[in-house]
């Protein structure tokens, strides 16, 4: 399964945004994309920079690779609607992203491994693709085998600890180690600060 594995805070800083809880402090301290030339390479960007850049983002997030996402956003112009939120809500209903949203992993790259590595049944059938599409209806639960390891045993303290914000289209139960999918996801309901028209425009080029 192919990923993207360079730091997740030198992304963070290329984008200016806080991908993960630990990018938070020393962005605070480092401001600024990384390199050595960085500083001088800034200045005013143009329409196209700055939509990249947005494509950039979204696509970190939520982890993909430039083909997955590509793919991700043909597909969402086939669908009615309005493009850009066709796109987030079908990255909001991977697999991946319901584990980190239900608050059974601190990261999306957390949460991606620990589906990648079998921990989770969906609807009665162990699952370990990421990216499976949940839809209304859907339940996934902890394997009943990996209740029993430590990571799972502090699941609490993690879903404490979690970054995310709850979200009305799935419902959660810590103590159960279940999620059940209610709904779909609401545009307001994806990541904020994002703006998907920067990226449905980049694709329209």
């Amino acid at each position: 399964m192919a990923r993207d594995n360079s730091p997740i805070v030198k992304q963070s800083r290329r984008e200016g945004y806080a991908l993960h809880r630990k990018a938070h402090k020393i962005m605070a301290r480092k401001s600024g994309i990384p390199g050595q030339h960085a500083h001088g390479r800034q200045g005013k960007p143009s329409l196209y920079l700055t939509q990249l850049r947005e494509k950039q983002k979204v696509r970190r997030i939520y982890g993909l690779l430039e083909k997955q996402f590509r793919r991700l956003m043909k597909e969402a112009d086939r669908k009615e609607g309005l493009s850009g939120e066709n796109l987030l809500q079908l990255l909001e209903r991977r697999l991946d992203n319901v584990i980190y949203r239900a608050g059974f992993a601190g990261s999306r790259r957390q949460a991606r491994q620990l589906v990648g590595h079998g921990h989770f049944i969906l609807n009665g059938r162990r699952v370990d693709i990421p990216s499976i599409r949940v839809k209304a209806g859907d339940k996934i639960e902890v394997r009943p085998r990996s209740k029993t390891t430590e990571y799972f045993k502090g699941l609490d303290e993690i879903a404490r600890d979690a970054l995310t914000q709850p979200v009305g289209w799935l419902k959660a139960d810590v103590k159960k180690m279940t999620v059940e999918i209610t709904g779909l996801p609401a545009r307001e309901e994806a990541e904020p600060d994002i703006n998907e028209q920067l990226i449905v425009e980049y694709y329209s080029r």
